[in-house]
């Protein structure tokens, strides 16, 4: 049982990562950051784009409405 226990605390030591020492230059750190700005540029058009024009579109036919119904004589 003892060596059951060797062998799991040895895997797990294997398993965890250490710190990596890497150095990222101003080109790749400036490239990786303009991804990410990016995207989270994208993400946020997208959900404008499927939240803002259909809002858009519903405010549109009621002023569309209301004017119809502005024009239209009164029977009285």
């Amino acid at each position: 049982m003892s060596n059951l226990f060797i062998l799991m605390g040895a895997l797990l030591a294997a398993a965890v990562p250490s710190f990596a020492e890497a150095y990222v230059g101003p080109g790749a750190g400036l490239s990786a950051i303009g991804t990410v700005l990016a995207f989270v540029g994208v993400v946020v058009l997208l959900v404008v784009g499927f939240v803002w024009y259909p809002v858009k579109r519903m405010l549109k036919a009621a002023r569309g409405s209301e004017a119809k119904a502005a024009k239209t004589p009164n029977d009285g």
